[in-house]
């Protein structure tokens, strides 16, 4: 279920990866249990922070981009996956159209466009990619690397939509809908439309599935026998913060949850008797790229703000204005690569791993946000046999496992969620 992956580990394994280590076939078992009553998402990425005391997911993508920070040697896997995932949705498929984010010039972007549209070709689908950018009004034809990549204009006609001479059965959004779901794509009701209008940012909120993996990670514990804190981070959420009030008391209920949440940290580390300084990140609802996002040691923190952080709290992707923030308790990282912070992103399709990277950050702290300009990523490749010298039978654990439990209990929480705000859900009293 989840590979066998280089990491940046290499002390002694702690407590809670043990357990997982050896609770493996009964963790198996129980999520394919869940999988038997949940769909899950047709892909996902999840952003972990390893503190070394606790283990917890701190952003799950339902859009993943990043696709080409996968090692060459992971493509196999993620192509199975996404045979499997297409098999159960649409198994007569042969088109399937990627609908990209508008504006795509960025480079890294562009690779991870040529990326997807070779996992899913390998998966036996014929691949193209439609902007719903009214901009592109025709072909674009790009050289990435020694790829091409064609990017036409996707056109509607009548309730389905596909490009001039191609109609797929399925339509893959790589485009998170920050803006709202565009006519285009509303109301297509005779094909497959993955991830769902409704998992965009436009209505998704990050304290509704933090709500969601809360009941996961509750559930989780008892099967474990752990406390669920040590793999959740607590949360809460306010509506109708302005930034850009300069009034004295524009924040001061932002400051009372802060400071809330603080203490309740606080309480947790005392417990278990951690030494480190607690701190909260505040951060935006809805949004994704890294936008919006600071932490907190102290609620005083919140009066000190310069007029550059508020604007910066107060906007998030494509100038989007910010109102519902969400208060998530500080995980820090204890990884590193090559001296600099570090914190895995683990890749799924359907219900499998596939690979993961870790994005590193020079300039940054073990309590900082990575997903920032700066960052860098670092392809996790697999960890391969044994060494020479080493008794018959005897291997490494999976150091890369508890990551995979941990962004699947994640990608879990994100078909509750998904399910729970499903607009067209079908109701029964």
């Amino acid at each position: 279920m989840v590979p066998n992956l280089i990491t940046a580990l290499t002390g002694p394994i702690n407590e809670l990866e043990q357990r997982m280590l050896d609770a493996m076939p009964a963790i198996e078992r129980w999520f394919r249990l869940e999988w038997m009553e949940h769909t899950p998402p047709l892909y996902s990425s999840v952003d972990i922070r390893n503190a070394g005391f606790k283990l917890a997911p701190v952003d799950t993508n339902l859009f993943p981009g990043g696709w080409n920070n996968l090692t060459p040697e992971m493509v196999p896997l993620a192509v199975q996956s996404a045979m499997a995932a297409i098999e159960k949705i649409c198994p007569e498929a042969r088109n399937l159209l990627i609908i990209p984010e508008n504006q795509t010039r960025n480079p890294q972007y562009l690779a991870n466009l040529v990326q997807l549209q070779h996992i899913f070709s390998m998966a036996g689908l014929n691949v193209r990619i439609g902007s719903i950018d009214p901009e592109v009004k025709e072909t674009i034809k790009l050289k990435v690397g020694n790829k091409d990549l064609v990017i036409e204009p996707a056109l509607r006609h009548g309730r389905r939509v596909g490009l001039k001479y191609f109609d797929p059965c399925t339509i893959l959004l790589n485009n998170d809908l920050s803006t709202g779901a565009p006519g285009i794509l509303e109301e297509v009701y005779e094909q497959f439309v993955l991830p769902p209008l409704h998992a965009g940012w436009s209505v998704r909120r990050k304290s509704r599935h933090f709500q969601s993996y809360e009941e996961v990670a509750k559930r989780f514990g008892k099967l474990m026998g752990i406390d669920p804190w040590l793999i959740n981070p607590m949360f809460s959420s306010r509506k109708g913060v302005d930034f850009t009030d300069g009034s004295e008391h524009a924040l001061d209920e932002l400051r009372e949850d802060v400071d809330v949440m603080l203490t309740k940290v606080r309480r947790k580390y005392k417990e278990y008797g951690i030494k480190e300084t607690p701190f909260v990140v505040v951060k935006a609802d809805n949004g994704t790229y890294g936008m919006g996002v600071m932490s907190v040691h102290d609620a005083k923190e919140l009066r000190q703000l310069s007029v550059k952080t508020k604007n910066q709290m107060s906007l998030v992707k494509d100038g989007q204005q910010v109102h519902d923030m969400i208060i998530q308790e500080g995980v820090q990282t204890v990884e590193r690569m090559d001296k600099e912070a570090a914190e895995p992103v683990v890749y799924m399709i359907d219900r499998y791993v596939v690979g993961g990277y870790y994005r590193a950050h020079s300039d940054k702290g073990a309590e900082d946000n990575l997903n920032v300009p700066g960052a860098h990523f670092i392809p996790l490749s697999f960890e391969h046999g044994i060494s020479p010298g080493d008794s018959v039978g005897a291997s490494a654990p999976n150091r890369f496992y508890m990551y995979g439990v941990v962004a699947r209990l994640a990608m879990l929480a994100a078909s509750y969620e998904l399910e729970a705000t499903d607009p067209d859900a079908e109701i029964y009293d």
